[in-house]
This record gives C-alpha cells, structure tokens and sequence, in this order.
C-alpha cells in the first residue's frame, strides 16, 4: 500500500514513461557484460521443426581400456567408443533422449564396423557418416586407437593415441551435406570441438563451413575447445591451436572449456592458478570469461568445469556458466570419488546442452551439466551410462542414499 500511495503522488503520464522506458532501459543496462560487451540472446529452433535435437562432428575412436591395470603390462583390453564431439551426442541420446547425428568418417573395415556397432547400441544416427574404403593395410586411411589408463590415487590418468592419418583427418570442405542436415533435415543445436580441428590441414576449413552453415539456418553451435598438446605438438604447438580456434570462435554461440583450454586455445590466462590447478578461484574464472565474452560478443554462453585435482581418484568438481550478462555456480562437488574421468568434460557439455533444449532455467542448466558429468565419472569408459532420473535425482538435492 506503502508504494501505491507513493506512485499517486506522479501524475499517470508520468508513470507511464517509468514502465515502459526507465525499467527497460535499467533492465538491459544489467543484462550487459562487464566490459560494455552486449551478449547474444538465445533463440532455440522448435523441436517439431527438426529432424535433429543435435548434430555432431568429430572423430570416434576405438578405446582400448586395460580396466585396473596398465596399458604396457596389460594382456588383456576392454573396447569402448570414444571422441569428444561424438560423446556429446551420445550422452543427449542415451541419458537425455534426444534425437542425435553423428558426422564423421570411419574405414569400412572390421575396425570401423565394430565402431558402427558400438555408436549403434548408443543410438546415436549414422547416416552422415562417410564409409571409406580399405586399402587392405591402413597406409591410405585407418580407423583410430586410443589406450587409455583411468589412474588411480598418485597415478594419472594417461592417454596413449594411434590416430595417424585417419579418415575423419582427411576430410575437406565439401566432404559433408551440411545443407542438407541443417537445411533439409534441420538441427536444433551443432556441436564441434578443437579435437576435431587438430586432426587435419582442412578440418579446421570443415569446422567453420559446419558452423556457417547452421548459423545460417538457426542452429545454436556449442564448441567445446579440448586442448590436446598431443595433437598440436607437430602442427605448430599452443600458437598454431591458437590461431585456429580464435578464427572458429567466431562462429560459435556457446564456447565450453577449462583453465587450460581457455589459456592455451583461446589467449585468456586464469590468473592465480597453480601448476597443478589444485586450487581454483572462480573470481579469477569469472574475469577470465568476461574477457572472452568483451572479445567475443558472438558468444550466447560460456561454460567451464571447475577442477581441483587431489589425486587422480578424488578431485573437486564444479562449473560455471555466464548467458544473459549473469554468472550461474553449479552446486560443487568437493574430494569427488572418480572411477574414471575421461569423458566427464564432454558428459558436462552434454547436461549443458539439454539444460538449454529443455528450455531449463540458467542456473539449472549448469546443474545438469555438472551433475551428468559428475555421474559419468563413476562408471568405465568414456561415454555416460547415467539416466535422467538420476541427473535429476541430484540436480533437486538428491544424495546417494540407496534406491530400493
């Protein structure tokens, strides 16, 4: 009542000019990034008008996985699937539900049909995938390997790859329909990444005509920047994956990585890092995104996993996401007990991705993405074998008290 009778005092004109032109005004002043930089707004294409929640692009490899013990020692190896962008897909079909594509290029040998086995039990489509022939020893094209240790206490997890010269890295501009998938088909969201475009000399020209394309038909486009000095060791080192990812930037709506990724792939340093990350600010990360967002006023959201490493089974885990000039904290995770971690960075984009298709509020949708990728750390192998109702179990406050 106190403020009716304050408002009476203006005349209705007055008032009237208050509404509709000071509070807007105030409204946008707030919705603006530090820096003066003004962020993009989402506008997310209706499901019944795709034929695709989601599309991906990037290499699937087999994953030989030794379980407990060492890929040198070991007599004996678990063959998974794996790739970073492909995760991503997976984990929206399989957790989430949602209707996936897979854009890639696998030798048509019993490597590559075994991969087609896999990547079918996780439901993800394969009819953009590129079949190529055999030549019988590998030497033209081959399908990739990846022996990857999960670690355990003081011991690393660590990833040994035998990826050269395979297929998906020969690809060039031209190789994919991109107007049929995202002209003709329709996507709702494309997801790359900067493993992708380390593979080759043209998947870099690959990614951005993918990118350009679904820009040009509405489609959200997620990047996730994945430094790898393994694969950029020979082409140029942090400067060349530098120059390329800045250039890819461009075209991406929402950009997803950690302290290394965001330092070496993009040119903004976290300040106040150690060596080891072992103990992260997120006012440093915070000033950290602000920058890429003032540099990159494309960027729609920005999204980075928070990760304090104890031992190689007990890490602290947490993320943050910035969309709408607004910092969102995912609930943390301290001394979080890892079976193992490879693919729990490309499960958090996934949870990511789902919290903005499913129309989620911002703060629930950097929930998703670090719970799923929370969850899928506590399973084998690189892609996620959590359910929704588990995700949500945790994002509502959910413990891990027996279901019965």
């Amino acid at each position: 009542m106190a403020y009716v009778a304050q408002a009476e005092r203006f005349p209705v004109s007055v008032n009237i000019v208050f509404l509709r032109v000071v509070i807007p005004f105030i409204i946008w002043i707030a919705g603006k990034p530090a820096g003066g930089a003004e962020m993009a707004t989402f506008e997310i294409k209706d499901a019944g008008s795709c034929k695709w929640d989601e599309v991906s692009l990037g290499e699937v490899m087999i994953r030989l996985d030794p379980g407990e013990g060492r890929v040198h020692t070991s007599r004996q190896f678990t063959a998974w699937e794996g790739g970073g962008e492909y995760n991503v897909a997976r984990g929206l079909r399989r957790c989430f539900g949602l209707r996936t594509a897979l854009v890639t290029a696998i030798v048509d040998n019993g490597v590559g049909r075994l991969l087609e086995d896999l990547i079918l039990q996780g439901g993800v489509d394969m009819r953009h995938v590129k079949w190529v022939g055999f030549d019988g020893i590998g030497k033209a094209a081959r399908n990739g390997l990846n022996f990857c240790e999960r670690g355990f206490g003081v011991r690393g997890a660590v990833s040994t790859s035998d990826r050269g010269h395979t297929a998906i890295s020969q690809t060039k501009p031209g190789d994919f329909d991109w107007e049929k998938i995202f002209g003709e088909e329709g996507a709702r969201w494309f997801h790359c990444g900067g493993i992708f475009a380390a593979l080759g000399a043209q998947t870099p020209e690959v990614a951005i005509e993918a990118l350009k394309t679904a820009k040009k038909y509405g489609t959200i486009t997620s990047y996730d920047l994945n430094y790898r000095a393994s694969l950029w060791k020979e082409i140029g080192g942090p400067e060349r994956a530098m120059e390329v990812n800045r250039e890819i930037a461009k075209y991406v709506d929402v950009m997803i990585g950690n302290e290394e990724d965001f330092t070496k792939a993009l040119g903004f340093k976290v300040e106040g890092l150690d060596e080891n990350c072992a103990k992260l600010d997120t006012g440093n990360f915070k000033k950290m995104i602000e920058k890429a967002v003032a540099e990159f006023p494309n960027f729609k959201a920005v999204a980075t996993t928070l990760r304090g490493v104890k031992t190689a089974t007990i890490n602290d885990w947490g993320a943050i996401l910035y969309t709408g000039g607004e910092f969102y904290e995912a609930k943390t995770f301290p001394a979080l007990e890892i079976f193992d971690r490879v693919g729990g960075g490309d499960s958090f984009a996934s949870g990511l991705a789902y919290g903005f298709l499913a129309g989620k509020e911002p703060a629930q949708i950097i929930n998703y993405g670090c719970v799923h990728g929370a969850l899928a750390m506590t399973t084998p192998g690189d892609t996620t074998m959590a359910s929704l109702a588990e995700v949500e179990k945790l994002v509502g406050g959910g413990s891990a008290r027996v279901d019965r």
